[in-house]
């Protein structure tokens, strides 16, 4: 008789963004035809900048000329795109290798596969409120997890302490949900927290991209020892809006090494036996993000969803409801108003408002009492969210 894999019946009833979708989909079966303000996933409204386009347009006829066509790739990445990535880590004074780049279908399938490096003993460290696949991904493994609450105290920014001893930690930084940012020296101290105890850190930098304060780290290869302790990250989601496009990647350092075992060589043979590597035509598009004109694209577009973070921001500073992020990040974690729980401030703002969050419960237990604003809609749904926002004071 086949056994499952019963550690499935410890995660939650329903994922937090499906519970959402039902709850949304419920409304809009009593109220056809509404228009919803949605800021709950954080999905990207944007296009592709034209560089990305043309490139995968460039990328598609390649596959039909024998002379360019490509069929499997090489299982890590493309050398040409994982040269270019490492450039642009180069570029911002973190020398890393171009082989020290992998090149994935995401940042959220590497955050899971990422595990099978580690024995399920292992235990994991998250920092509550935090994205919820870091909960999930370890449960389904069987690995005991180490909840370390984060408050408004401390800015959603906690200090490493013996309660948080772990074998991996997770951090993100930029923070989803809460948009806040670890300053240099409070990355430092988790690197250095890291090193004391042996624990290697999963640095999750969706969001780096969205840092304008040059004051605060974008890698957590800018701190002294990061190489021996952490892996990083990264995707082109949120950065260039691949959401639909999926490319990502990974940086792990050779350096990086427990018990005789290299991470770096034991990825490069997970990879080659796992997968088949990313599409040609995918990577290409990923490539011209790191061109120049994609830079300058890009940027172009995040600064729009930085437009939409000002013009919530602004509406909260007038109802004089606290919050943090927005700034540098995507999302604003804001106190739910006259000491709602965030489920219910979900449902105040979906029937009277028509706006979709995310309550914050949903991030853990750290989260209730908060809400999370994504600002990736358009221009004009935020203006109208803002002011429906303001109009209930």
């Amino acid at each position: 008789m086949i056994t499952p894999n019963m550690h499935y019946a410890d995660l939650k009833e329903s994922y937090l963004f499906y519970h959402i979708a039902q709850k949304t989909k419920a409304y809009l079966e009593e109220n056809p035809g509404t228009h919803l303000y949605r800021m709950g996933i954080g999905d990207v409204s944007l296009p592709l900048c034209d560089a990305a386009i043309t490139a995968l347009h460039g990328a598609v006829d390649d596959q039909a000329v024998k002379e360019r066509f490509h069929g499997y790739m090489p299982e890590c990445g493309m050398p040409s795109l994982r040269h270019t990535i490492a450039e642009h880590y180069r570029d911002r004074g973190v020398a890393i290798t171009d082989e020290e780049v992998f090149v994935s279908s995401g940042a959220s399938d590497e955050l899971g596969d990422i595990l099978d490096l580690f024995d399920r003993s292992c235990s994991a460290l998250v920092i509550e409120p935090a994205y919820p696949a870091y909960v999930d991904a370890n449960i389904m493994a069987g690995r005991k997890i180490v909840h370390l609450p984060a408050s408004r105290d401390n800015g959603f920014l906690p200090a490493p302490c013996e309660e948080a001893k772990a074998d991996l930690l997770y951090i993100c930084s930029p923070n989803n949900p809460t948009g806040a940012v670890f300053n240099r020296e409070q990355l430092q101290a988790w690197v250095d927290f890291a090193k004391e105890n042996g624990s290697v850190i999963l640095f999750d930098a969706a969001y780096e991209a969205f840092v304008e304060d040059e004051s605060l780290p974008h890698s957590i290869f800018e701190m002294k020892g990061a190489k021996e302790c952490a892996i990083e990250i990264c995707s082109l989601s949120k950065t260039a809006g691949f959401t639909g496009t999926r490319l990502g990647y990974t940086v792990i350092p050779e350096a990086l090494e427990r018990n005789g075992m290299h991470f770096h060589d034991m990825w490069v043979r997970n990879r080659t036996t796992k997968t088949n590597g990313v599409s040609y035509i995918i990577q290409k598009g990923g490539e011209a993000i790191f061109t120049p004109e994609g830079q300058r694209q890009i940027k172009a577009n995040i600064r729009f969803y930085k437009g939409n973070a000002r013009i919530l921001m602004e509406a909260l500073d007038e109802l004089g409801i606290w919050y943090c992020g927005g700034k540098n990040a995507p999302y604003i974690w804001m106190e739910c108003p006259d000491g709602m729980d965030s489920w219910a401030y979900f449902d105040h703002l979906l029937h009277n408002m028509q706006i979709v969050g995310t309550p914050g419960e949903g991030f853990g237990a750290c989260g209730e009492g908060y809400f999370r604003l994504s600002t990736f809609g358009s221009r004009e749904d935020t203006i109208v969210a803002a002011k429906r926002l303001l109009e209930s004071k």
